[in-house]
């Protein structure tokens, strides 16, 4: 069962009248009245009038239970723009478009029994899922299997890979010659210098 209740040429545009309709879409008739009661838009007043007089048909015409009641639907259709001019600078004129809108909103009763439906199929879904599970639980050792010989195969080659030698740095480290070897080096060149003087004096 549900009651509807609908406002006609409401001097609010209808983008600015969806976007408070679109908060109470959903919710349980009490809910949604507290929503509109504390909302800064300026069209919540003509909805929360709206959805009062929905809620005052679904109670006074089919004695509707009140604690039951959601807003099943609410929406917003475009009603005729009222064309106004507006006066401009050297002898303009302006057009304004003054929207209007018809505010529609359902209310239905939610019976108690509906929630348990949805509970019964929802264990019947589970049920069937669970009875589906145990057929296709062997295929999934098989693949496991198959699985395993790829990844010891990759484990091995990676094994087999041999590691990149790691070259180190050369350092050559310089130790100053020992003190003979520098004397001995000294006498060869004295040595060399005197036979070449006695090469010379020969000549």
């Amino acid at each position: 069962m549900e009651a509807r209740a609908q406002a006609r040429f409401v001097r609010v545009t209808p983008m600015k009248a969806r976007r408070v309709v679109d908060l109470i879409r959903g919710l349980p008739a009490t809910e949604a009245q507290a929503v509109l009661q504390f909302a800064q838009q300026a069209a919540s007043e003509p909805v929360g009038k709206v959805l009062d007089s929905a809620i005052a048909n679904a109670r006074n015409n089919l004695n509707l239970d009140l604690s039951n009641l959601v807003v099943a639907q609410a929406y917003v259709d475009e009603g005729p723009t009222l064309k106004r001019f507006r006066p401009r600078a050297q002898g303009r004129a302006y057009r304004i478009r003054k929207r209007t809108s018809h505010i529609t909103v359902v209310v239905e009763e939610l019976t108690p029994t509906e929630p348990k439906l949805v509970a019964a199929s929802a264990k019947a879904s589970t049920s069937k899922a669970a009875a589906a599970k145990p057929a296709a639980a062997p295929a999934a050792p098989a693949k496991k299997a198959a699985a395993k010989p790829a990844a010891k195969k990759a484990a091995a080659k990676k094994t087999e890979t041999p590691a990149e030698p790691t070259v180190e740095p050369k350092v050559e480290v310089l130790t100053e010659a020992p003190v003979e070897t520098v004397e001995a080096v000294e006498t060869t060149a004295v040595e060399t210098s005197v036979e070449n003087t006695d090469a010379a004096e020969k000549e």
